[in-house]
């Protein structure tokens, strides 16, 4: 994906959630006009159970072929309302399932964002790290601290200078008796007694 098509696919996005919810709500009001025309029905039921009844003790009887009549059009209302129910409610679970897709999308892009954020704070503190260690890598070349910055990112430049600087790491990986190197100590190294009278002399001033 282009960094110039980002934007534009975030904004489809986001007038899709938009345009869903819209849909979401004109698919609830119509469950709602749906269980309303269900009531009204039982309610016609009721009222025509009620008349029958108050007429019956008047002596009057509808014959029942209305009673027929009655029912069977209560019966395809009562069809043609489970009908338009199954069909918002699986409208409904569509709208539903885009929309918790959606959700997960933007869950996703916030975590990369956070991700994103944390690793350039990591790379950050990396790099301030290693110019306090080595200095800073993009000195100018006439800069007093350049040769220093040659001498210890030297690896990172020849193949050479790494295959060197390893090697002389390895010989204090080996054992005491190696011809090419020795052991790390295992203990305090102590310094060796002066080898001049000169030296003797700096180190009592270094006492003193």
């Amino acid at each position: 994906m282009g960094l110039n098509n980002k934007p534009v696919l975030l904004t489809q996005e986001r007038e899709l959630k938009v345009a869903a919810d819209g849909v979401l709500s004109e698919v609830r009001k119509k469950q709602a006009d749906a269980k309303r025309l269900t009531d009204i029905l039982r309610a016609l039921e009721k009222l025509r159970k009620l008349r029958k009844e108050a007429a019956a003790r008047k002596g009057v009887q509808p014959p029942p072929s209305a009673d027929e009549t009655f029912e069977h059009h209560i019966e395809r209302l009562r069809k043609l309302i489970k009908k338009r129910s199954n069909l918002y409610d699986a409208e409904e679970r569509a709208l539903r399932v885009m929309l918790e897709g959606e959700q997960e999308e933007e869950r996703k892009r916030e975590n990369e964002k956070k991700l994103k954020k944390e690793r350039e704070k990591l790379e950050k503190q990396q790099r301030e790290v290693e110019m306090m260690m080595f200095g800073d890598p993009d000195l100018p070349s006439d800069h007093p601290l350049q040769p220093f910055c040659q001498y210890y990112l030297q690896a990172e430049h020849s193949s050479h200078a790494l295959v060197q600087i390893r090697q002389e790491w390895d010989r204090y990986l080996v054992s005491g008796d190696h011809p090419d190197g020795s052991s790390i100590p295992r203990g305090w190294v102590f310094p060796h007694p002066p080898t001049s009278d000169t030296w003797a002399t700096a180190l009592k001033q270094n006492e003193s």
